[in-house]
């Protein structure tokens, strides 16, 4: 069997922002329905998830460098917009996530509620944005 290669890797990375938007979503659900354990257990999932997938990134941006956006037109400027609100906001997360989970590990929830507000909304556009940037670059790009 042989090891994943490198042009494997946009693929699996937007696979992870997907899984982590999943699991984002139902530990919001199960907050709300006072299903602390399961709550936890997607959170936790999320970040490993989120962890896994900015290791693969940097992998193989330090690999292959920057991959250009094929696209011309209005499609251009779409896809420019979605990046760079995406990317600041991924920048973003990194410590707000690193702050609402150690709030919630050191039982200081009601700190970690107020942080959390701002994270969840945050992270969910950051791993959507990713799966749309994904397409955008390796499926929509070479098309147009």
């Amino acid at each position: 069997m042989t090891g994943v290669s490198l042009t494997d890797l946009p693929a699996f990375n937007a696979a992870l922002n997907g899984i982590s938007t999943l699991l984002l979503a139902s530990g919001y659900l199960c907050i709300r329905r006072r299903k602390v354990t399961a709550h936890k257990l997607c959170m936790g999932s999320a970040f490993v998830t989120s962890t896994l997938f900015l290791i693969s990134y940097l992998t193989y941006h330090y690999h292959v460098g920057s991959v250009p956006f094929g696209g011309r037109g209005w499609i251009r400027a779409v896809y420019f917009t979605i990046l760079i609100s995406h990317t600041v906001l991924a920048a973003t997360i990194v410590p707000l996530a690193l702050v609402t989970l150690s709030r919630a590990l050191r039982g200081r929830f009601s700190a970690h509620v107020r942080v959390a507000r701002w994270t969840l909304p945050l992270w969910l556009y950051v791993s959507v944005t990713g799966v749309v940037v994904y397409w955008m670059l390796y499926h929509l790009s070479p098309r147009l």
